[in-house]
């Protein structure tokens, strides 16, 4: 089993503050029967962040900031080779200046809403030889040249904060950042837009690129783990929305959630491995055998958490 937690850290005041408030008894235990064995860290204003990383890592994806292929590999291979994106509809907020990003997954898009704008938008991308594929409502798998090495930011750093730091900077993007232009012009009179003006819900007026890249020719089934990989999400959902308490509050559920699963499989001799993810860093714990001395430090050892979860 590998336990991925991503958000389990912020370096916010706010988080901090909640951080200190954290009693987690069940991730001290799990952290005791464990060994540090790899720390990635990187700056907090990577495109990729540190659980994505992670995870590609434990799925033998290739690790390129921003150059992950996340929407080739839900692909599944199908097309060999072949460059793909993930395109999802978004609301962008202007705000005094200042353009941010909602949280896509509340704007409640409806499988009818989603055709209806993958009709309209289809024929501009096709013009730049992009095609679409809905894969759920409101997320479109792209595919294309444009897509083959574009750097572009997780969805995870972009949803709350300004967009235009987190534009892709790379020459292919002229490109797409034309359609995107172009598709929030549309976007302004569709009349799905005015169906959710009429519901009281927010218009989806852009979208957002990621996820983008091909699958390496030579990827090798090999490379990933075999182990059964868990990345609860709940931590993530409330940190995005800078909700502390609830980040407070998941943690604990995942204290005597997941976190009890994993101590319970380590303690019955199971191979367990724990990522803990912050926003600049991950931090990559195992069951490795330590000797007496190591033995009772662990035994005697309180508040480790705090520390690890510290630097993240």
């Amino acid at each position: 089993m590998h336990l991925l937690i991503p958000f389990a850290a912020s370096h916010t005041d706010a988080a901090r503050a909640a951080m200190l408030g954290l009693r987690l008894p069940r991730l001290e235990r799990l952290l005791a029967g464990l060994t540090a064995v790899h720390t990635d860290t990187d700056v907090e204003d990577s495109l990729s962040p540190p659980h994505e990383r992670a995870l590609a890592r434990g799925l033998g994806l290739p690790v390129r900031d921003g150059r992950i292929p996340w929407a080739a590999h839900a692909a599944g291979g199908a097309t060999p080779d072949a460059a793909c994106a993930w395109i999802t509809l978004c609301h962008w907020q202007n705000r005094s200046s200042r353009i941010s990003m909602g949280e896509p997954q509340t704007l409640a898009i409806t499988p009818a809403q989603s055709q209806s704008l993958l009709q309209a938008m289809q024929p501009y991308f096709a013009e730049d030889g992009i095609s679409l594929t809905e894969h759920e409502p409101g997320r479109w798998l792209a595919q294309g040249e444009a897509f083959r090495d574009l750097a572009c930011a997780s969805l995870d750093r972009v949803v709350g904060r300004r967009i235009d730091t987190w534009m892709p900077q790379s020459a292919q993007a002229g490109l797409l950042l034309r359609l995107q232009n172009e598709m929030q012009m549309l976007l302004y009179t569709h009349a799905v837009n005015d169906e959710r003006g009429e519901q009281g819900q927010l218009p989806i007026n852009s979208f957002w690129i990621s996820g983008a890249g091909a699958l390496p020719t030579d990827a090798a089934a090999s490379a990933a783990e075999t182990s059964e990989i868990v990345m609860p999400l709940a931590l993530r959902d409330a940190a995005v929305r800078e909700d502390w308490a609830a980040w407070s509050h998941s943690w604990r559920e995942l204290d005597a959630g997941a976190v009890t699963q994993a101590l319970e499989r380590l303690q019955q001799g199971e191979s367990v491995t724990l990522t803990l993810c912050g926003e600049r860093s991950a931090q990559r714990f195992e069951a490795r055998p330590v000797g007496l001395m190591r033995r009772l430090t662990q035994v005697f050892s309180r508040n480790i958490a705090q520390p690890v979860l510290s630097d993240l």
